[in-house]
């Protein structure tokens, strides 16, 4: 995932990173791979702190849900402070790059995720790498499935707090067994 990740970040960075003379030319690639980082750490953050939902949530959305997301947020800031500390930027001209680059590369990566005709990401590698193996044998795509259509628990037509509650409650819950997964 990380080499398609990185390559996904290229594509999109003509204009935000090597069009930009805030960074220097022979840095581009630098920051082409802090910001796949930057994606690849908020996924583990999201998913080792039991925020499954953020990221079922992120994949299961459409493309327009992409920069709402806390996911997104996450990475987005975590650009923002590599840019700035490794390259020098002020804070304008930081948030402008990941604000532009980060919630792009996300949606193109949730595009390429849903398109069965596109195998160059793969939910479940997805997976299994940013919990170091740990969900090999996990149904990804199940439990997708299931934080998207059966979580509406008291048959309201939304998956709100009240849906939440009732579909993660008890100990050894579902929650409990993914948080151990990232840990």
């Amino acid at each position: 995932m990380v080499e398609n990740l990185n390559s996904l970040v290229k594509e999109n960075a003509n204009a935000t990173i090597v069009n930009n003379t805030a960074i220097p030319n022979e840095r581009n690639e630098e920051a082409v791979q802090e910001a796949s980082t930057a994606i690849e750490d908020s996924l583990k953050t999201s998913l080792s702190g039991g925020n499954v939902k953020e990221v079922a949530d992120l994949f299961n959305g459409t493309t327009d849900n992409v920069t709402a997301n806390p996911v997104t947020q996450k990475a987005t800031g975590n650009f923002i402070e590599k840019l700035q500390s490794r390259f020098g930027l002020d804070v304008s001209q930081a948030a402008n790059i990941a604000n532009n680059l980060i919630p792009t590369v996300l949606k193109r990566l949730v595009q390429k995720t849903s398109d069965p005709s596109d195998n160059s990401f793969d939910l479940q590698k997805i997976f299994n790498e940013v919990s170091g193996g740990k969900t090999n044998g996990l149904n990804v795509q199940g439990m997708m499935t299931k934080f998207k259509g059966s979580m509406d628990k008291d048959g309201d037509g939304d998956v709100d707090a009240q849906d939440l509650k009732a579909f993660f409650a008890g100990s050894g819950g579902v929650v409990d067994k993914i948080k151990g997964l990232f840990k």
